[in-house]
């Protein structure tokens, strides 16, 4: 019997993720994505344990591609360097069975891709729309085929027109006060062996150890929505210059960088859930689903653990579990409606938790009034080690594979 066909639209992390798991569920699997080539440039992506548990799950261990160096502490440190909190990677390690590590997207990209059979990634084709009313979506695409599936995966980011399209009704995106700059450097000179976030007064700054050995770079300030300046650098330079070692040495390094290298954005976040995560035989996930702020670092973990959910809970692409030799399940369907729906009922509420935890959490780090500050800073201080790593079970912890819906 030929294999149920899922096209993806979107070749982000959660795409791809998607994917790949459903490949080895047996569908046949395109992968359409409007950017004419894979990324070279781009910044890092934390992979918290339940993003690499359910990576475990579809059988991708990534770190043969990306690396698997992991930095020897991580925590909160304020503007002159003094620690707020600092956890031992090794604790971390105890408590959920894996650290934390953090590798280039590109990278992570490439070891997705290579677990696609040939012909299934294709670059430089843009998904115009999806026609959903016959029962069997279409997959519109500009450079060419019209593209019929079993199933449509929207993997196509914060700004998703197909949710736009399908969710016309919903408020969409907002801005959350502050924007982000990111960048990659070279800096093995400097001995950094912690992954640190130091918050000032409306401003932070990051520095994750990379598992390739570079250096993920980010920061953040409240500033209004829309704003530009010449060069990112050296804003970032007025900004944080005079914070404590070793960011001043860092920003000498972003100094070398190329403009184009240093990335600026607006932050966003879905003004409020969707209804469902399905609608019809399409599946939104991801940025697409739930765009959060990246204050907890699971925007793309959840990705991750949407494509894995998804791909569990659906049929077979070969017409495997329950379907009958014509692929009919018991209720006359193929099971893909029953599955879609259980995926809204896996997902939606535990994505929505993150989302509006990772915004109280950016809130607290965007504070500026120095009363506020000190109160907050004072509070993280105060908190013991233990709590704050309980603080973190439900994220880590949080990666479950539901029972597939009977029928």
């Amino acid at each position: 019997m030929p294999s149920r066909r899922v096209v993806v639209v979107g070749a982000g992390i959660g795409g791809l993720t998607a994917a790949v798991a459903l490949h080895r569920r047996g569908w046949h699997v395109t992968v359409c994505e409007r950017a004419p080539e894979p990324p070279v440039t781009g910044a890092g992506i934390g992979l918290a344990p339940n993003a690499l548990r359910a990576l475990h799950a579809i059988g991708v261990d990534v770190t043969r591609v990306t690396g698997s160096a992991v930095p020897g502490a991580m925590g909160v440190r304020r503007s002159d360097g003094r620690w707020l909190v600092r956890v031992a990677t090794a604790d971390l390690a105890a408590r959920y069975g894996t650290p934390p590590i953090a590798v280039p997207r590109p990278a992570l990209n490439v070891a997705l891709a290579a677990a696609l059979p040939a012909g299934a990634l294709r670059y430089g084709s843009t998904v115009t729309a999806v026609d959903d009313a016959g029962g069997r979506p279409v997959a519109r695409t500009e450079d060419g085929p019209d593209r019929p599936a079993d199933l449509v995966v929207a993997a196509d980011g914060i700004h998703s027109p197909l949710r736009r399209a399908y969710f016309s009704g919903h408020p969409g995106l907002r801005y959350v006060g502050e924007t982000a700059w990111r960048a990659l450097v070279e800096a093995p000179d400097l001995g950094i062996q912690a992954m640190s976030e130091t918050w000032g007064r409306g401003e932070r700054f990051g520095v994750t150890p990379l598992s390739d050995g570079r250096f993920y770079l980010y920061a953040t300030a409240a500033v209004p929505e829309g704003g530009r300046s010449a060069d990112a650098r050296a804003e970032l330079r007025r900004r944080f210059g005079s914070w404590h070692h070793p960011i001043p040495a860092l920003l000498d390094r972003v100094d070398r960088l190329a403009s184009a290298d240093v990335l600026r954005h607006d932050l966003h976040e879905l003004a409020a859930p969707l209804p469902r995560l399905h609608h019809g035989r399409i599946a939104w996930l991801g940025d697409a689903a739930h765009a959060m702020t990246p204050n907890l670092g699971q925007g793309g973990c959840q990705a991750i653990e949407d494509a894995v959910v998804l791909a569990h809970l659906l049929p077979a692409g070969d017409g495997g579990d329950g379907a009958g030799a014509d692929g009919e399940g018991p209720d006359g369907g193929d099971g893909v409606a029953a599955a879609l729906a259980a995926y809204t009922a896996a997902r939606r509420d535990r994505t929505d938790a993150v989302r509006v935890r990772a915004r109280r959490v950016g809130r607290l780090g965007a504070l500026r009034h120095p009363l506020a500050v000190s109160a907050r800073d004072l509070a993280v201080r105060a908190t013991p080690v233990r709590l704050a790593l309980r603080g973190m079970d439900d994220l880590f912890n949080g990666f479950r594979l539901p029972d597939r819906p009977v029928g």
